[in-house]
């Protein structure tokens, strides 16, 4: 059984993790620009079906 620390704590990693995705557009534009893509949509991704995952329970 989830505990509600845990559930708060994905619900803080997963808004911390779209804060640093938009933090992060500009450099990864830039280096979109350059020929290489950025992975950040993996981790914003993965961390969503994490709380999704705790709040389907």
């Amino acid at each position: 059984m989830k505990t509600r620390v845990h559930h708060a704590t994905l619900f803080a990693l997963y808004q911390l993790s779209i804060v640093v995705g938009i933090l992060m557009m500009p450099l990864a534009m830039a280096t979109r620009q350059a020929g290489y893509t950025l992975p950040i949509h993996r981790l914003i991704e993965t961390v969503g079906e994490a709380y999704d995952d705790v709040n389907q329970e």
